[in-house]
């Protein structure tokens, strides 16, 4: 493989096109807004320019990165030569369906799809193309060039062979893969989002505080970062989303989203990208507050 495509040119989006092209591959990224590629772009130097102060980049480095990525705006255009196609656009199941019924028609036969998706079934994504033995889940973590961890999602369809070469794809990228089956939630976010969940539910009951609760998982679980501020991190509304598929998957009501988180992306107030979720970003995310709302 050499020639990978990106859909989607958001904070997942332009950090897999990011981490591909600095290991040399050439990277069609494609977004049909030209002014959010135009942002990818500008993040995606800026985060290189980041990996230069720190020295673990060099200048000619991030020149030959940024020179292996182009952007796109047409999906045909962009993935008709893509050896790998990775989705990563919002998570709402009817645009990734329509992603790629377009994909399997525009993409050559031995093309591999991808999904980034945190939740969706890779099954029923490759149920709408007609080579569901190549369609497979690459789900990344946030931020993509730095975190290791691709969870690999193996679709009913999905072959041994597209498996195999996927795993292998992520150890060159510098990454480590886990093999997992499709089932709702995978196996990060099955398990991450009731904790998430709990800890919103934790706050609505009156338990405790916003910072009280994430510094209790901080301090007496060693986690880098308190669920409500990952939560933020994440966006409440991916959340929410992520909640709904475990929800409506498992038809079990422990995996209920919180009325609190639902209020809370009904009214805008989605995480950092809002710029306020459970803290105030509006000094930046350095200098993050509890929210007026909880205080």
């Amino acid at each position: 493989m050499k020639n990978i495509a990106v859909i989607g040119s958001g904070t997942m989006g332009n950090g897999i096109a990011h981490t591909f092209a600095q290991f040399g591959y050439q990277v069609k990224l494609v977004d049909i807004n030209l002014d959010a590629l135009g942002r990818a772009i500008a993040t995606i130097t800026k985060n290189l320019e980041r990996q230069i102060v720190k020295g673990t980049l060099t200048e000619e480095a991030k020149e030959a990165t940024l020179a292996n990525i182009t952007t796109v705006t047409d999906l045909q255009t962009g993935v008709e030569n893509a050896d790998l196609i990775v989705e990563a656009a919002t998570e709402n199941i009817e645009l990734k369906l329509k992603i790629f019924k377009d994909l399997d028609q525009f993409a050559k036969p031995e093309a591999i799809l991808a999904s980034n998706t945190s939740s969706i079934s890779i099954t029923q994504i490759a149920s709408v193309t007609n080579r569901g033995d190549k369609v497979i889940g690459m789900h990344f973590m946030n931020p993509v060039p730095v975190m290791k961890l691709v969870e690999v999602i193996k679709g009913y369809a999905t072959s041994d062979d597209t498996t195999f070469q996927v795993m292998e794809l992520s150890k060159v990228i510098g990454k480590i893969p886990v093999e997992v089956n499709d089932y709702p939630g995978f196996v990060a976010n099955r398990i991450l989002m009731p904790m998430i969940n709990e800890a919103v539910y934790t706050l609505h009951e009156g338990v405790a505080g916003v910072d009280e609760i994430d510094t209790v998982m901080k301090l007496g679980m060693a986690h880098p970062m308190g669920p409500l501020q990952l939560a933020d991190f994440i966006g409440l509304d991916v959340c929410l989303a992520i909640l709904n598929v475990l929800n409506q998957g498992f038809g079990n009501p422990k995996y209920a989203p919180c009325p609190l988180l639902v209020n809370m992306v009904m009214a805008g107030k989605k995480g950092i990208k809002s710029g306020e979720g459970f803290y105030d970003y509006s000094n930046g995310i350095k200098e993050a507050k509890v929210a007026a709302k909880f205080l």
